[in-house]
């Protein structure tokens, strides 16, 4: 492990949308760790038990498919803004869901290292902004981990490509399309240098929007046929979403599979059952508008880096979303060569961040790798332009623009807008658009005590420094005397002060966790639960009846037999679920 004999690791974390996963490099190999389930893959979900027990991962996804109140899904989406998810009666933040699971896999390593576990690195999408970069180390501090890097989603994949590829040369593409992110990275590898030409992306696109477009594409077949908008009907809605997710996957190993989806509750009460069949055509003509706004990334990739398709040599398929037939041939068709799955898509994040702890660590074994990254985004400062006698303010000027190697530290100077000007208001934005408004405003600082000049002799320089971990630092500076202020904004949405993340600390270690040995038995159940009420006739009959058997097993608590009932019972689930 990273470090050498003794040292702790540092962990490699792919926080993702869907699914997060946890990995360290051992004897020289990034490896997945599993979880309480001996599963690598652990659902990004969060829910209370009737109990007021947490649940985190599989049991919890489950049991939020049955009733989307009592549990949340997709909060990563969130992240960088103050939006509230209410479970169990109270609120919780993006950070503190993130930091739920966070926690829950820190938990999973150190069960796995026989260790306490402190640090980490922690991937985000590449186009993932500042403050959503800064919540995510935040949910890091709130569940106990010193997060010692951010590093981008597909630059991780690269590094665990590159660890395995140092010997050659070539330009590469990696398409990183998981649950709620894609993301498009060009890089070059030369003997174990791989530096990151560019990148680009869509925080919020990803397989749950292909999920979406299926549901909606089988919603208003239901509402031609039994004049009911499922879309209005929350729990029927869930259900209908998570089955085609199943759809999904099935019609990327088959041509047609069957949707069966028996008493679907409306809020009037009444119950109806969908029943049709789907062929693969007819979900690709669904996913057309999601799989246009796949390409746009990818040719903005391309343009940044001032490359044409025929100059990659490489197409790396990275994450779930790539197994779809209709993402590799789309892929195909853009770059003229078949893309390539050299790394297990789910795994391909968390084995790259594990190599980059190593590499943090110290580990001789990745000592010759060395990596550079870009900054994703423009980012500059909101400026007052005059045309004619008029002055326009809100215009962008850009400091620091997208594409910049990073780290780096740029910096432009700025006049004062009147005579004796004697404050400033530096308000810092992040986009690619001429005006303010158009951008995502970072934050503002007000500069106070200029000292009296005219506005032509009264100058201040604004430095920005970008680090590897993509956070943004801001310097002002005024010419004439040398003061110097940090630009540091406290309050904005998504951020919190270190009283807040210790707050948060402290109310999530009163929460009373589920216990981990009994989450075997509470996700088999839960799982099982979720898919009885999809179920009909024969089988719905003999899944009841193995709920029963592991139910009656835990009442007479007999450890023995409860690992074999609940290893029936998962078979079975196994079995109706993908058939």
């Amino acid at each position: 492990m990273s470090g050498g004999p003794g040292h702790k690791p540092i962990l490699g974390i792919d926080l993702g949308t869907t699914y997060s996963l946890v990995a360290v490099l051992r004897d020289g190999r990034p490896t997945v760790l599993p979880n309480a389930l001996g599963e690598v893959l652990t659902p990004s979900a969060v829910s209370f038990t009737g109990a007021g027990e947490v649940l985190v991962g599989a049991a919890a996804k489950a049991q939020a498919v049955l009733d989307p109140t009592s549990g949340a899904v997709a909060f990563k989406r969130d992240m960088g803004t103050d939006r509230q998810r209410i479970l169990s009666g109270r609120g919780f933040t993006p950070q503190e869901l993130s930091a739920l699971v966070l926690g829950s896999l820190k938990r999973d390593a150190e069960a796995a290292l026989g260790m306490p576990i402190e640090e980490a690195v922690v991937t985000v999408p590449a186009y993932f902004g500042d403050l959503q970069r800064q919540a995510t180390r935040d949910a890091g501090a709130i569940a106990g981990l010193k997060v010692e890097r951010i590093i981008n989603e597909p630059t991780a994949a690269a590094l665990a490509y590159g660890l395995h590829e140092r010997g050659r040369e070539l330009r590469v593409a990696v398409l990183d399309l998981g649950g709620g992110t894609f993301d498009v990275t060009v890089l070059e590898i030369i003997e174990g240098v791989i530096e990151i030409q560019s990148s680009a992306g869509d925080a919020r696109l990803g397989g749950e929007d292909f999920d979406t477009a299926l549901a909606r594409h089988v919603a208003r077949a239901f509402r031609e046929k039994q004049g009911v908008n499922l879309e209005e009907h929350a729990a029927a809605w869930s259900r209908l979403r998570e089955a085609c997710e199943g759809v999904k996957r099935r019609l990327s190993a088959s041509e047609r599979t069957r949707l069966v989806l028996p008493e679907l509750p409306l809020e009037t009460g009444r119950r109806l059952t969908l029943d049709l069949e789907l062929s693969r055509d007819e979900a690709e003509q669904a996913w057309s508008s999601v799989l246009e706004r796949v390409r746009g990334p990818i040719r903005q990739a391309l343009k940044d880096a001032s490359l044409q398709s025929k100059d990659i040599d490489e197409v790396l398929l990275v994450g779930g979303s790539t197994r779809m037939p209709c993402v590799a041939a789309m892929s195909a068709e853009l770059f003229g060569r078949l893309p390539l799955r050299k790394l297990p898509p789910d795994e391909a994040v968390a084995l790259g961040a594990a190599v980059q702890g190593a590499m943090k660590g110290g580990d001789r074994a990745v000592e010759d790798l060395i990596v550079t990254d870009v900054a994703p985004f423009t980012l500059g400062v909101a400026t007052m332009a005059q045309a004619g006698r008029q002055h326009v303010t809100g215009v962008f000027s850009p400091i620091l623009e997208r594409g910049t190697v990073i780290p780096t530290s740029r910096v432009e100077r700025y006049a004062t807008s009147s005579d004796f000007q004697r404050e400033i208001r530096l308000e810092v934005y992040q986009g690619e658009h001429a005006r303010c408004e158009d951008n995502v405003k970072l934050g503002e600082y007000r500069f106070q005590g200029l000292p009296p000049a005219p506005a032509s002799e009264q100058a201040v320089d604004v430095r920005f420094t970008y680090d590897l971990n993509g956070i943004l630092e801001v310097e002002v500076t005024v010419v004439a005397t040398g003061r110097k202020e940090a630009f540091v904004i406290e309050q904005r949405p998504g951020r919190l002060t270190p009283a807040q993340i210790e707050d948060a600390r402290q109310r999530m270690a009163a929460l009373k966790l589920h216990p981990r040995d009994a989450l075997p038995n509470t996700t088999a159940l839960a799982r099982a639960d979720a898919l009885f009420v999809e179920l009909t006739g024969a089988p719905r009959e003999e899944l009841a009846a193995a709920i029963a058997g592991l139910r009656l097993a835990l009442e007479a608590q007999e450890p023995g037999r409860i690992a074999e009932v609940r290893e029936r019972l998962n078979a079975l689930v196994r079995a109706f679920r993908d058939r």
